[in-house]
């Protein structure tokens, strides 16, 4: 039968050779295709196919497993973000209010220090006036001794010396 083929397609108009259709052609690719799907079939690519697909399907699912748990931890950025902005506007807000009683403790303690000064130095005051009263009543005393001194020794004479002697040494007597 392939004989009758053979010389039936050769013998007859060229049909096969036409131009543009070259039935050589379609030989050539369905050898090409037949001797691929043997190769194909005994070395099993098919398999090997299969193993890369699941490989990849796999590898798919994985990347899927990552992506959403870095998504998932991309939330949890943003809402820590989000958060942080009322914490820091918290932060602030005591701060201020953490200020405001530091500078009214600060006025405060410096009121009770000026309070503390202004007492001390009241006291000193008064106490340099007590012993500056002291100095001059002591000062007053000795210039009046000094001035009795000069007087009685200006105006009395060595007579009248001798004469308070008598007198004294005789009261004395007397009052034994």
């Amino acid at each position: 039968m392939l004989t009758l083929f053979l010389v039936f397609a050769f013998d007859s108009p060229k049909w096969w050779d036409y131009p543009g259709f070259e039935f050589w052609k379609f030989i050539n690719l369905a050898l090409f295709v037949g001797l691929l799907v043997y190769v194909l079939l005994r070395a099993n690519i098919g398999q090997a196919f299969r193993t890369r697909g699941d490989t990849i399907k796999a590898e798919l699912e994985k990347a899927r497993q990552e992506r959403d748990a870095a998504l998932a931890k991309l939330k949890e950025v943003e809402a820590r973000l989000a958060g942080l902005h009322d914490q820091i506007s918290s932060i602030k807000e005591r701060s201020k209010a953490e200020t405001e009683q530091e500078r009214q403790r600060i006025a405060q303690s410096t009121q009770e220090e000026i309070a503390k000064l202004s007492a001390q130095a009241q006291r000193e005051i008064e106490n340099a006036a007590k012993a500056a009263k002291s100095d001059l009543r002591k000062f007053a005393a000795e210039q009046s001794v000094r001035l009795a001194e000069d007087l009685i020794n200006r105006d009395i004479r060595p007579e009248d010396d001798a004469k308070l002697m008598s007198d004294n040494i005789r009261q004395m007597g007397v009052a034994r």
